[in-house]
């Protein structure tokens, strides 16, 4: 009986062609293309093991494909709004943050509704509003997300969310108000989207003019509030400013400052909670 060489991930396959790295026989399926020859597929998935992921100048992991957490915000926008049409009522009770130092509503924020400045975030007064948000997050979810990453565009989202939301209730002229709106999410991508064009050497003219427009429109129009704007902003700018702190190969500088930052934001959200109950 001739021995004849078959594959070793399929024994029924007679296999002529070795790989140029274990010597082992591999069928036309398990062939991967090589500088000089072919490898084999176990071969090929060593040797990738030991590759680090190409990483982008701010340290997120360069990915192809589509921007998934700008596309994952939007769509939990659209679904919220969703929800606001078919039950109103339930949404509208435990969603938005309403700040309400005269305690006139049964669901003001305090303690027992923390989820209220995260989630105040998913929602928008009206048609208009949702479109010019979801567009916003768009535009700029297209550039910041595949520069910082995925993880650090989430964090800038979110801690930029809960910092529009504390100048909801703390800045002055926000009492008895309701907040709702991704707006001061989106002055923080704002404010990161000036921050990065600025380390990276790229004019910032035309994003401190878009900033400087939307605000005064806060201002100056009735309904729109610049306190959530302000505070997402500004904690938008610090945060980017702390992951451009540690961009030259230093996540541990950039988590370590965009983790004081959190941490600075929700203990004024606690404050916030807390001074209603005191």
């Amino acid at each position: 009986m001739s021995d004849v060489p078959v594959c070793p991930r399929h024994p029924d396959r007679e296999s002529w062609v070795r790989c140029q790295r274990c010597e082992r026989p591999t069928c036309p399926e398990c062939q991967r293309p090589a500088a000089v020859g072919v490898q084999c597929v176990d071969c090929v998935a060593e040797g990738n093991r030991g590759v680090r992921a190409p990483r982008t100048s701010f340290g997120g992991v360069l990915r192809r494909g589509d921007t998934v957490v700008t596309k994952v915000l939007i769509g939990t926008c659209l679904a919220v709004f969703g929800a606001q049409q078919l039950a109103p009522d339930l949404v509208l009770r435990w969603l938005p943050l309403i700040n309400d130092d005269a305690r006139l509503y049964s669901n003001a924020f305090s303690a027992a509704t923390w989820w209220q400045p995260l989630t105040s975030g998913f929602l928008h007064g009206g048609l208009l509003h949702l479109l010019f948000n979801t567009y916003a997050l768009w535009v700029t979810g297209q550039y910041l997300e595949p520069l910082l990453g995925r993880l650090r565009f989430t964090a800038l989202y979110v801690v930029s969310v809960l910092g529009g939301a504390v100048g909801g209730l703390l800045l002055p002229g926000t009492a008895g108000s309701t907040l709702v709106g991704a707006s001061g999410g989106i002055f923080g991508l704002f404010a990161a989207l000036f921050v990065v064009n600025r380390q990276l050497g790229r004019r910032t003219g035309q994003i401190a003019a878009l900033i400087a427009i939307n605000f005064f429109i806060g201002v100056f129009v009735a309904g729109i509030s610049w306190q959530a704007h302000l505070g997402g902003m500004v904690t938008g700018a610090l945060v980017a400013t702390a992951m451009a702190r540690g961009r030259r190969g230093r996540p541990a500088l950039q988590w370590g400052w965009t983790a004081a930052v959190a941490f600075a934001v929700l203990a004024l959200l606690a404050y916030a909670a807390l001074r209603w109950t005191l």
